[in-house]
């Protein structure tokens, strides 16, 4: 059950609200600021299931919301007290949070302009990651899933030493980062992904009563779901790079905020994180770079099976959503089992699904371009222009003579 303060929900409710609003308003400038600067994601024949140039770089929308209505908040609520600080986060750990989640989407511009290799992003990663354990932010121990087995594991927590815990941090949030950045695959995907955990740490935040951290969950949400409906199929923006390091981060960082709720998040980011691991080990076992990209994601499985693209955003939205409920039921430890078993469950899943893939996805047989919603003058006219440049033809042939 769910106990907060007099007050606590309508102003988490307002927060959300406000995020909301301004990411929606922000995204056609973070998509014409994309434009500008050449962060653009053009379709091929390798990956790709989109068929014209989309903008990239979405995430500078996401990230100003999250961060410009976080502050805010904190500011405002110092003022009202409508949240009561049963846990303050330090300072150093807030400039982290937002610290962190603006230079991620900075040097993740960065790959969308120029396309980094591998070791590069890898690099920021870390960075990233160095920022949170420099602040102080650290996993300092788990729910021990081996209690049951009683005599020397009948324990209850798993502590970790200093240095273990900054490893398991560095771990933890690079991880994260790569889980979203994997799944990031089809229009909306990573983004209501990334939503569904945002208000699933919220919510748990609440029962533990850290309506700090429940505040903050909450922007985040907000944030990404005003720039859902510019994400989702047909998207005109593309969340990016920009979006993917500094919401990974992000949600790395307020599930250890959340007194160590690591396994919550574990389980309801089960999917990207089980595609993450599936893939890497079947890259590696086929001697190729694990950052190597392919089309062998669970979201590429699903299109191969048939599912239009909104169907397989919307199956996964679905497993997601299942995943975030049985977290709210169950305990650290419980956390901890489901997940294991998603993994295997998973595992096999994907497996049995790449057995009957007989031939490589192809974006042209996914399913028709489909008609766009009424589109302005201005709208209309950009869409023929992008339409031009993939084809290589004069948009201007297309319009009347005035």
């Amino acid at each position: 059950m769910i106990a907060a303060a007099p007050g606590a929900i309508p102003f988490i409710i307002a927060v959300m609200v406000a995020a909301t609003a301004l990411s929606f308003v922000l995204s056609p400038f973070a998509i014409r600021f994309a434009r500008q600067l050449g962060a653009i994601d053009r379709p091929d024949s390798t990956r790709r299931v989109h068929r014209l140039p989309v903008p990239r770089g979405g995430g500078l929308a996401v990230v100003a919301s999250f961060v410009g209505v976080g502050v805010g908040a904190l500011v405002i609520n110092e003022m009202v007290r409508a949240v009561p600080q049963v846990r303050v986060i330090p300072p150093a750990q807030l400039a982290a949070l937002f610290g962190g989640a603006a230079l991620a989407a900075a040097l993740g511009f960065l790959d969308d302009r120029y396309q980094l290799r591998a070791r590069w992003q890898l690099l920021i990663q870390l960075v990233l990651a160095g920022v949170a354990v420099r602040a102080g932010i650290s996993i300092g121990f788990i729910d021990n899933p081996f209690q049951f087995l009683g005599g020397p594991f009948d324990f209850r927590l798993i502590e970790f030493g200093a240095e273990l815990a900054i490893v398991v941090t560095v771990l933890w949030i690079v991880g994260m980062i790569n889980s979203i950045n994997f799944i990031d695959g089809l229009d909306g995907l990573s983004t209501g992904i990334s939503l569904i955990a945002a208000v699933t740490l919220g919510i748990v935040a609440l029962t533990l009563q850290l309506t700090d951290v429940a505040v903050l969950c909450a922007v985040l949400a907000g944030a990404l779901a005003g720039f859902l409906p510019w994400n989702f199929h047909r998207a005109r923006v593309f969340i990016g790079t920009t979006g993917v390091y500094a919401v990974g981060y992000s949600l790395a960082v307020l599930s250890i905020l959340g007194v160590g709720k690591v396994a919550v998040a574990m389980l309801v980011l089960g999917v990207p994180i089980i595609d993450t691991f599936w893939i890497i080990i079947r890259r590696l076992s086929s001697r190729r770079s694990p950052f190597t990209p392919d089309r062998g994601h669970f979201h590429h499985r699903l299109l191969d099976l048939g599912l239009t693209h909104r169907g397989a955003v919307l199956v996964i939205y679905g497993i997601c959503g299942l995943l975030a409920l049985l977290s709210l039921v169950l305990s650290g430890t419980g956390s901890l089992y489901a997940f294991m078993g998603v993994v295997v469950g998973g595992g096999l899943v994907l497996y049995l699904m790449t057995r009957r893939a007989r031939e490589a996805l192809d974006a042209r047989t996914y399913e028709a371009q489909e008609p766009t919603e009424a589109l302005t003058v201005e709208a209309a006219e950009a869409e023929r222009e992008r339409e031009a440049l993939a084809t290589g033809t004069d948009s201007r042939a297309h319009r009347p003579e005035a």
